[in-house]
Parts: structure tokens; sequence; C-alpha cells
């Protein structure tokens, strides 16, 4: 099991609070544009999955409840959780796939604009995603899901026996000997759970996907300017489709992998087909990752090539993350899926407060101020959007001024708070809830359970009228903050 290097605890420092006349005159909440959207601050919740979607990805009760919290603290822009554009189960994750969802998700639009007097403005962020199953009972692998081929026969001098008999030997094998055995996708699909690649050209549908995911985006990107959203994230990032298209590991052979330029053209195929869709006065912009942080995977100078040629081809804005892959993921227990965020490029993604000598703090600032750079140096001004454990004001504000961003994304952080904007806008940032960094809220993500915050989850459980859990064990959103700002 990957663990970091060292062990060293790294608690919270958030330093000195501003008074209000300081806030007002940062740069933090200073208004900036991005494409047609004028922003109040340089402040940014990016998308988080708080699983309250129903089933069948419809805005609820709680999902409303969620984003309106958010949308008390006044933040300068909040991004809807990745919504799919496909009509795939998956859970409870909204979904943007057919135009019954528009009237739902515009009623997050409402709630947020009302909730913050119409200060916060609201994106929503698109994706794409492929198969993954979990993994399964060796038994039901070996006599339902592996197909024996001729080569597993030689392996076991089986060429002419009963393919029962195939199946049986093969249960019987230690990994060590598996391993030699199956194909490196079989032995995956065993011991990891199966899940598709865009490199799996022999199935159909993920050849076709070029054809496909451009048609996708557009018309969910539709949706969403006919739902009332500001803007829409295209999702490149982490271990999804799109990403995983520009990473270097794609060597498809149809002329989208391989070179940087190949590795580019279906990514920038989206973004063309969204921007015939929506039109140029609508903003779109797009998250991905300055940095894989995987074996063979892009790395910052890859980033750097990919943010020159979407600044280029005119996305709004660049909003950046690192990590998160499959392809270090811990395996998984039998009987549950491969995590994006347990290996080391998920760590690098969302470190917690126990870490190496370099900290949780701003791990991605180096690459992103390289990419920022880079963007400059080609004579674009696209605005950089960025973070990774940011929790005081003093803290973002240096980010802006050493130019490692020129919009600061907080999550974490505004999960423990949501008021966090607008204590620290009102000189009263010593109140903020700060957070702990222990990855509460990341281990409830991974069981797929409604997201929360050790700090305020079980604040106030006596009062009948608190929307809980399912398990009715802890409370959905922050509480109110007391005395009112």
């Amino acid at each position: 099991m990957w663990r970091p290097p060292e062990r060293i605890r790294h608690d919270p420092q958030p330093g000195q609070w501003p008074t209000a006349e300081e806030a007002v005159r940062s740069k933090l909440f200073s208004p900036i544009r991005v494409g047609s959207t004028l922003l109040s601050s340089r402040t940014w919740v990016p998308a988080m999955v708080p699983w309250r979607a129903s089933e069948s990805g419809e805005v609820t009760p709680a999902v409303l409840d969620w984003y309106r919290r958010f949308a008390e603290g006044r933040p300068g822009v909040i991004v809807i959780e990745a919504t799919g554009i496909a009509d795939v189960a998956s859970g409870p994750l909204l979904r943007i796939s057919h135009d019954s969802h528009i009237e739902g998700l515009a009623s997050i639009v409402h709630a947020v604009r009302e909730a913050s007097g119409g200060e916060t403005r609201v994106l929503i962020q698109l994706i794409d995603f492929l198969t993954i199953r979990r993994r399964p009972e060796p038994a039901r692998f070996f006599e339902q899901f592996l197909t024996i081929t001729d080569e597993h026969r030689r392996h076991l001098d089986l060429l002419h026996a009963d393919e029962g008999l195939v199946r049986a030997r093969l249960r019987e094998l230690p990994d060590e000997h598996l391993q030699r055995v199956l194909t490196a996708c079989e032995f995956n699909d065993y011991s990891m759970g199966y899940r598709e690649r865009v490199t799996d050209m022999q199935l159909s549908r993920i050849r076709d996907l070029p054809k496909r995911l451009p048609a996708d985006f557009a018309a969910a990107a539709r949706r969403a300017r006919q739902a009332g959203f500001d803007g829409v994230e295209l999702h490149y990032a982490h271990a999804y489709t799109m990403a995983s298209f520009l990473s270097k590991t794609n060597d498809r052979g149809d002329g989208y992998g391989g070179s940087v330029t190949e590795r580019l053209r279906l990514p920038r195929e989206v973004f063309a087909a969204v921007r015939r869709e929506v039109g140029s006065d609508y903003t779109v912009g797009c998250r991905f990752l300055a940095d894989e942080c995987i074996e063979g995977g892009s790395d910052q100078t890859d980033a750097a090539a990919f943010a020159v040629a979407f600044a280029a081809d005119g996305f709004d804005f660049l909003s950046l993350s690192r990590g998160g892959k499959f392809d270090d993921a811990r395996q998984p227990k039998i009987g549950e899926a491969a995590y994006p965020y347990t290996g080391r490029s998920g760590y690098e993604c969302m470190p917690s407060y126990y870490s190496d000598e370099k900290g949780p703090f701003g791990r991605n600032r180096v690459a992103v101020h390289a990419l920022r750079e880079a963007v400059r140096a080609a004579g674009f001004e696209t605005p950089i959007i960025s973070g990774g454990g940011i929790y005081g004001f003093a803290q973002a504000e240096a980010w802006l001024d050493e130019g490692n961003a020129d919009i600061v994304s907080i999550a974490r952080q505004a999960l423990a708070d949501p008021d966090w904007f607008r204590k620290v806008r009102s000189g009263a940032g010593a109140t903020v809830r700060v957070c702990l960094y222990t990855n509460y809220c990341e281990a409830l993500d991974r069981r797929h359970r409604e997201v929360t915050c050790e700090l305020w989850d079980r604040e106030g459980l006596s009062d009948p009228s608190v929307a809980r859990s399912k398990d009715g064990k802890r409370r959905l959103v922050a509480p109110p903050t007391d005395p009112p700002i």
C-alpha cells in the first residue's frame, strides 16, 4: 500500500486575518472578468460531488440545500458538481443528459442567486466517464467474466481440454502465476475490477468516442445555458474520459493518441462543438491537470502545452488540479470499486495534514506558476484558477501576488466553513472554522455517502428540523453562523 515517504503532522496556520478595510483593498476580493462573466471577487468554490442527487440523476431538496448553503457565503463562483452528459446509471450523481433535467438544474441556479443576493456566479461542470466495476470474487471472475483463449490453454498445457477444466485450473493458480498466464488487462480485471480505457480500441463504443463526445458535450452545454448557468466547465481532469485522452499513456493509433497534438485533438474538438452550440457570449472553460503524478503520465511540460493550446482556442478560463488517477489506485476490497485518490496521484490531489516534508498546502503551486507563465509568454491573458489547501487570507493573497493564479480555488475549507468568504471580507476572519485537512470528507466520498465535515456534522442533531444523512447520524449542511454576519 502506497504511503507518503514521511509522516509529518502539518497543522493549519491561517495567520493574520484582515480588517474589513484591508479585505476591501485586497486582490482576493477585487473583481475580475472571466469570459462574459464578471466576478465580484477572485474566490472560487470548485466542483465537489456531495452524493445528494437521486439515483436517476435528478436534483433533490438536499442538493438545493447544499448549494444554497455555499451561496450564503457569497464566493465569486460556485461550480456545480461533476454532472454526467450521458444517460448512464451512476448512483446519486447529477445528470444533464436530457432536456428533462433542465428544470431541476434551473432550480439550483435560482437557489444560488437567491441565497447570495445575486452576487455569486454559478457554473456547472460537465463530465463523461467510462465503465468501472467492482472487484469480483475470484471464482466468479474465472467462471463468468474471463474469455478463455488459446494463450491460456498453452500456458496451462491444456490445448484440447474442456473449457471447464481450464477455468478450474486457473482458479487454483496463485496470483504470481496468474500474472504470467493472463494478459495485463485480464489480470487487472481480476485483481482490481473491470475498467474501460480510452485505448480499448477493440470495443466499438471506445473507438467511437471521438464521434460521440463533441455532440454530447455541446448538447449538455446548451441545456446548461437554458437552465440559466453563467457558464460551463468542461471536465478534462483526474480519472475520467477527457483526461485520459490528454494523458501521455494514451497511445491510440487513430489520430487521437500519441503526440501532444494528437492527444489535444478531441479536447479541442469538444470545445469547438460547445462554442458553436452556445455562442461566443457564453463562458466556457475547463479543468485539467498540471501534472498527472503517475509513472509515464503527462507532466507540467505537457500541461503547459495543453494550456497554451486551450488559450489559443479561446477557452475563457483554465482551472488546474493535479493527480487523482486510477492508474496507481490501491487494490480495492472484493466487492468494491477502485478509487482514484488512494495512490500517489490521489495523495497529490488531496493530501492530508499528515504529509511529507513538503506538506499538504499548495503542492500544485510550482507547476501552475510555470503553466501560467507559459500562457502569458504566448500572449494570452486567460484567467488561471488554482488552489490546493488554501485556508487563510494571507496565503490566498500571496497566491495571487506571486502569479500562481488569477483566481483562488477553495474546496475543503469552503466545506468546513461556507461563510469563509463573508467572514474574511467583513473583518471577522478570526471566527472562521478552519479545516483540519483530515480528509474525513474524502472518506465519505469514497463510499458514495453524503459528504459532510467532521467540524459541524454532529451539531444540533436534537433539532428535528435539521436535515440528516440517510443513516440519521449526521446533519447535511453546515449550521448557520451565530451571530449572523
